[in-house]
């Protein structure tokens, strides 16, 4: 199913945040030396966009999707990986994310992700109207206004190389 223009703001972080998880993914196991440019790449994401978008899909798209009790349950685990997420992007920022974990935490990430994208944003579009789903993008958008608009760039330690 077509992303709704109600969410595609929401996709197009989803997006920005895969293309972290997919480069954290390739790069494991990840040498204890550029551990600290992962984790400030990381932290980076997460003040520059993650916590605006969180607060985004907690404050109007959650909501919205409890209305339909059969998507409650999966807003409940959504909720419950957004508290773990946001400890690992508080490690990443602390500088206390142990290398091992990073993996762990992009995995995580793109799981969550995928949840999102193709059960509760499809499942969404089907029980909303287009008048509701119209209203739920403009909630979106202007709760999404102060996001940066600016992509974080991978530094020399965190950008993809050519296989070998």
């Amino acid at each position: 199913m077509l992303r709704d223009k109600s969410l595609i703001p929401l996709s197009h972080q989803h997006q920005h945040a895969l293309a972290l998880c997919v480069r954290i993914e390739r790069a494991s196991p990840i040498a204890g030396c550029d551990l600290e440019a992962w984790q400030s790449e990381v932290a980076q994401l997460g003040q520059m966009e993650i916590a605006i978008h969180f607060a985004a899909e907690e404050q109007v798209v959650f909501p919205a999707a409890r209305g339909f009790g059969e998507l409650v349950p999966l807003v409940e685990e959504l909720l419950a990986d957004h508290t773990a997420l946001r400890e690992s992007f508080a490690g990443a920022a602390s500088r206390t994310i142990a290398v091992e974990d990073l993996l762990k935490f992009a995995q995580r990430l793109s799981s969550h992700i995928r949840k999102e994208e193709r059960q509760l944003f499809e499942r969404m579009q089907q029980l909303m109207s287009q008048k509701e789903l119209g209203t739920l993008g403009e909630e979106v958008a202007d709760s999404l206004k102060d996001a940066a608009q600016a992509c974080v760039l991978p530094n020399s330690a965190t950008a993809l190389r050519p296989a070998r």
